[in-house]
């Protein structure tokens, strides 16, 4: 009979391979959510290791030490300090890069000091082998007191043999084994305040008593008094501790360790020189993002075309086999419209999605954060912001979050406040279809798309204002702090493509049915708004007569009367309230509904104006892009997205904060609202003004 589920953390530094172990283990048995009160990401999955064994397992943050710097590792610290927290592991599978192990395995004394069962997962060992490193797993074993499998997590070799052993550990005590014997006069004061705790846990607790929410306020107070009394140095003792671990375990390091000596460099050697060169690696990093841009305009054609086509024909469909009612109108008028405007473009969201993941799965995302360390220092930024800035293409939200791993608060902030300039994946509906009202599908320098390189302009216009209103903001926000960057170089590799294309789904199926249920919601309401007003059935009669007295031929009745009805609907009302506000920037009532509308999610912008150009259309007459194409604004008798009006939008998008999501992240990651409602004013007032002046020089 099968034991309950058992608790297992995978824990490990960055870039040592948790989540392809985390992908193995689990499979298609994973989901992602949060933790308990941040907006961190948090991997769950369930793997049977044994046929009498279930583990759920956790893959946590990358961590260095349980003396964390950013707010990732901080989430570590709480879990595996708490022993009431849901999700306090029985056992631990660390995992430790083969070619790094000396820096890894200062964590992995941490975790055994605290007493937890531990599993060691040895991790590309292929990579290492390459490298002319081997590795004595049984010497390890010895070294540390823990089982040590050696594993490749991409091929999945030797993973029989690790569930095996998670399944014998966890009815195994853990060991004994001490790296870091605490000899401190305080700490009996420190085990009266904290009873009942391990002697390395309560040191931690009283190191971290500030920062720690588990502690009632009485402790937290004593533990500080004490530190107080006792003048405690926190940073020399954390100094202290590292020294004495290293010390304790360095030396049995050349039994565990064996290299052969290569006078030549290796691969990844060779690779940097290029990659991370001042000069070319600048240039082979914006070549990498044009083969982005042209990728998603390219590639992605042909299937965005049967996409909407397949959406055209499905409204006709329905249309000319169902009887004229309710139901097939809010079908072929309102969901259907609604869902194709973004199910279209989900090939060019594949696309940014697979290369981003490719590029972080070979090694080379971190080589850009070494890359642009410099140059974003000047901006007041960080290195790693440049993490958040990319990652800020597919999303802000994830972006954001992603700012934990800056120490250096001032930088924090100011990353946080920038990113939502940087044009995300949400963007991507709005550019194409824009972009192909103002500039033809023309091919340039024999291989380019000209309508790729302009949406690459549209991305570098973010990071431009995204970069001039950091330097801004830099010389505004005032701090002591200092800053640095530490971070690991991972071994180039080839990517892992269970890792790559699941990761993959779990974007493209977040942006679809993330974005889904907002629009058919939305798509839904605006249609019922968009077909009844006040007395707006006796007004549709009233618009026939109109009709008929001006000798209108069938087709243009139709449109006439479709006009008016939409005009005088709880919509037209609604937009032409608004419609004063937006005129001078190019836009009329419809427009502003949709922008209204998309700030629950920006990609919904396309999905309500095809909606509203729906109401009182023949279903599957023509396609989204043709039907927004060929719209007339009955005052100018132009089409609507004219040249001035496309450019004046594109800019509107490039810079407002429409997005509701990304503002309720802001307020999580900063804990005020304050920051948020700056961010939407001041990126409001300056893509109005922006898209003001575009506005009347091209008009």
């Amino acid at each position: 009979m099968q034991k309950n589920v058992a608790k297992i953390a995978l824990i490990g530094n960055p870039n040592a391979g948790k989540s392809s172990v985390f992908n193995q283990l689990t499979g298609l048995q994973q989901k992602v959510g949060n933790f308990t009160g941040v907006t961190v990401d948090k991997k769950t999955g369930f793997s049977q290791l044994d046929k009498n064994t279930k583990a759920s397992l956790i893959d946590l943050p990358g961590t260095y030490s349980l003396y964390p710097n950013s707010a990732d590792e901080k989430i570590v610290l709480d879990i595996l300090l708490d022993k009431n927290n849901k999700d306090f592991p029985e056992l631990i599978l660390y995992i430790l890069d083969a070619s790094q192990i000396e820096r890894h395995c200062l964590l992995l004394t941490q975790l055994i000091d605290l007493k937890f069962k531990v599993v060691v997962a040895i991790n590309m060992i292929d990579v290492a082998e390459k490298n002319h490193i081997k590795i004595d797993s049984k010497q390890f074993e010895k070294t540390f007191g823990v089982p040590a499998i050696p594993i490749n997590a991409r091929s999945g070799d030797n993973f029989d043999l690790l569930k095996k052993t998670l399944a014998e550990q966890l009815n195994t005590p853990a060991d004994l084994k001490i790296f870091y014997p605490i000899e401190n006069e305080i700490l009996n004061e420190i085990r009266a305040v904290i009873p009942n705790e391990d002697t390395y846990r309560s040191w931690l607790i009283f190191q971290h008593s500030k920062q720690v929410h588990f502690i009632s306020t009485e402790q937290r107070l004593d533990l500080n008094n004490l530190k107080t009394k006792h003048q405690f140095n926190s940073i020399t003792e954390q100094f202290d501790e590292i020294l004495d671990r290293y010390n304790a375990f360095t030396p049995d390091l050349p039994k565990i360790i064996q290299r052969q000596l290569n006078s030549s460099n290796t691969f990844t050697d060779k690779l940097d020189n290029i990659l991370t060169h001042k000069f070319w690696g600048v240039l082979i990093f914006f070549a990498l993002m044009l083969l982005v841009f042209q990728a998603m305009f390219n590639w992605s054609t042909i299937p965005m075309d049967f996409i909407d086509a397949q959406f055209t024909r499905m409204a006709g469909n329905i249309a000319n086999n169902m009887p004229d009612n309710l139901l097939t109108r809010l079908l072929t008028e309102g969901i259907i419209p609604g869902i194709g405007g973004i199910v279209i473009f989900v090939p060019q969201i594949f696309l940014l999605f697979l290369i981003i993941s490719i590029l972080e799965e070979v090694g080379y995302m971190s080589r850009a954060v070494y890359l642009f360390d410099s140059l974003m220092q000047r901006f007041g930024l960080n290195g790693r912001s440049i993490v958040a800035l990319i990652s800020g293409g597919a999303c802000a939200i994830p972006a954001i979050m992603s700012t934990r791993t800056i120490s250096n608060p001032k930088e924090r902030l100011i990353t946080i406040l920038i990113t939502p300039f940087i044009s995300c994946s949400a963007r991507i509906p709005i550019y194409a279809l824009l972009i192909a009202f103002v500039v033809p599908s023309t091919v340039v320098f024999g291989f380019l798309n000209l309508q790729a390189l302009v949406f690459m302009g549209m991305y570098l216009l973010g990071v431009i204002a995204a970069l001039g209103s950091a330097y801004i903001l830099h010389k505004i926000l005032k701090t002591t702090d200092t800053s640095f960057l530490s971070l690991d170089l991972p071994e180039y590799k080839i990517p892992y493509w269970k890792n790559v294309l699941m990761e993959v789904s779990n974007k493209v199926q977040a942006f679809v049915f993330g974005a889904g249920k907002v629009i058919i919601v939305i798509s839904i309401l605006l249609w019922f708004a968009a077909s009844y007003g006040p007395n707006l059935a006796n007004k549709k009669i009233q618009f026939a007569q109109e009709a008929a007295q001006m000798n209108l031929s069938e087709q243009e009745s139709s449109e006439y009367i479709a006009s008016k009805t939409l005009e005088n609907s709880y919509v037209g009302i609604a937009g032409r309230v608004i419609e004063p506000i937006i005129k001078p920037i190019g836009f009329d009532w419809k427009i502003g509904i949709a922008i209204i509308t998309s700030f629950a999610a920006r990609e919904v912008f396309i999905g309500t104006m095809s909606t509203l150009y729906s109401i009182g259309e023949d279903a599957g007459e023509s396609t989204i892009r043709e039907k927004l194409g060929k719209q007339i604004n009955p005052e100018t008798k132009q089409r609507v997205f004219t040249v001035a009006t496309s450019l004046s939008l594109l800019v509107f998008y490039a810079f407002a904060l429409q997005c509701m999501s990304t503002m309720a992240v802001v307020y999580r990651e900063t804990k005020t609202w304050k920051y948020p409602i700056y961010q939407f004013i001041g990126m409001g007032l300056f893509a109005y003004i922006a898209s003001f002046i575009v506005y009347h020089l091209f008009k």
